[in-house]
């Protein structure tokens, strides 16, 4: 008997993290809550896991190491198109949050969040209208940011080659990016 027969419907999920603690905690928190749950600590194991099972839901961390888990929302898009996928992140940018969406997530989410905020983006299924479009400018160091990190997704994370773009000395980048921890 699969997982996915012994849960309630629509209660089954993967959680592809690296964070081996973090994602220990995030499944105990969700199995106490009646989720059957699957764990991936890589893209690899995250394609064999969806492979081998249908998810209602994924939680996808946007950095797996040396993996990213926008390649990872693509390839769960690909396989479960009907799964709800909610990327985590603790190094949110608006570059990064656009192609999770682009590329299949329902949701995106800055870490620290918690089950509550995770299973309140796994119901909420439509986009809120209401939302003050109006908020605080951004700070230029964060839009350097914004800008640096951008240019990073387009190199594929590629250090070097997003120094080369940006016009900076590989090492003044790498400093750059030590100090906010991508």
């Amino acid at each position: 008997m699969s997982d996915r027969d012994m849960s309630e419907p629509g209660r089954t999920l993967l959680i592809v993290e690296d964070d081996e603690a973090f994602a220990r905690t995030l499944r105990r928190s969700f199995e106490r809550r009646g989720y059957v749950v699957s764990s991936a600590a890589s893209a690899p194991q995250a394609e064999e896991r969806a492979k081998a099972s249908n998810f209602d839901y994924a939680v996808v961390d946007l950095k797996l190491g040396a993996d990213s888990g926008l390649a990872v929302v693509q390839s769960l898009h690909a396989l479960r198109p009907d799964t709800h996928i909610v990327v985590l992140t603790g190094y949110a940018s608006i570059a990064t949050a656009v192609e999770a969406i682009k590329l299949g997530a329902a949701h995106y989410l800055a870490k620290p969040s918690n089950t509550d905020d995770i299973e309140a983006a796994f119901a909420s299924t439509q986009g809120d209208p209401d939302v003050p479009v109006d908020g605080r400018k951004s700070s230029i160091k964060t839009l350097e940011w914004e800008y640096i990190h951008s240019t990073l997704v387009e190199c594929d994370f590629n250090i070097s080659e997003a120094a080369r773009r940006l016009g900076l000395h590989r090492r003044t980048l790498a400093r750059k990016l030590e100090k906010r921890r991508i």
